[in-house]
């Protein structure tokens, strides 16, 4: 058996450092335990512009998306009109939450994901995927300029000039557009509540606040070589979960 390019250590020598390293993550989820409350404790923002989503079941409101249940966690995908395919990180971030939205739903939580692209791209998209969950349009709607997660292709040119970086020209042409379409589109969580028929803005993040959906994340941390992105990190090694064989 090889020597591993790793300091070793007797059983009991590793168990002394293993329990040294616990006090520090038993701190950090306490640390968690509150960043929870602070952000359960953030106040509301009524929503008062109306917005209509194509659904597969017809037209619905913001409203009802909540599908009876008072609490709405909204996965916000990147796929624009011009898109053929949702965006690779995005799509293996829906993976990640995916099966359990029944759980979520047992919690008074509906969680789906809305998109800016046209129904049927949607649809045949999730088909694709193997997915479950319910998926909205915005399309023709302002709901993704309002929340920040899509802005002119003009805007986005006046950022990057001639010059994007070449990870979203990567990422780009997996969806089938250019760099500029492609950054027209932003990842991000919004979180809502419904109260007598009104609805509000509870919560809002994205970029690494997105990392808790992102499950293999937190299991790649654990392991030896943890992200094994690089540095800075790279993330072009994730992919859709049916093109990893082909890669």
């Amino acid at each position: 058996m090889s020597v591993p390019e790793h300091r070793t250590a007797t059983r009991e020598e590793w168990g002394a450092e293993r329990a040294e390293l616990l006090e520090r993550e038993k701190a950090l989820t306490q640390m968690n335990e509150e960043l929870a409350r602070l952000r359960q404790e953030l106040p509301w923002v009524p929503i008062e512009k109306e917005y209509t989503f194509q659904t597969e079941d017809g037209p619905k409101s913001l409203a009802e998306l909540f599908d009876g249940r008072s609490q709405l966690a909204v996965y916000h995908v990147m796929f624009g009109p011009d898109y053929e395919a949702a965006c690779p990180v995005c799509s293996s971030i829906v993976d990640s939450f995916d099966g359990i939205v029944p759980h979520l739903a047992a919690r008074d939580v509906t969680m789906i994901c809305i998109s800016r692209a046209p129904l049927d791209k949607l649809l045949a998209y999730r088909e694709r995927m193997g997915w479950g969950l319910t998926w909205a349009s915005s399309y023709e709607s302002d709901f993704n300029f309002d929340f920040d997660h899509s802005r002119p292709r003009e805007t986005v040119r006046e950022w990057f000039g001639d010059d994007p970086p070449p990870v979203v020209v990567r990422f780009a042409s997996e969806c089938g557009t250019d760099a500029y379409g492609y950054l027209s589109e932003g990842p991000g969580l919004s979180v809502f509540a419904c109260a007598d028929g009104d609805v509000y803005l509870t919560y809002a993040t994205t970029a690494r606040g997105l990392e808790p959906v992102m499950v293999y994340y937190a299991i790649l941390d654990r392991v030896p070589r943890g992200r094994d992105e690089g540095d800075p990190a790279d993330p072009t090694w994730i992919r859709r979960h049916d093109e990893f064989s082909s890669a």
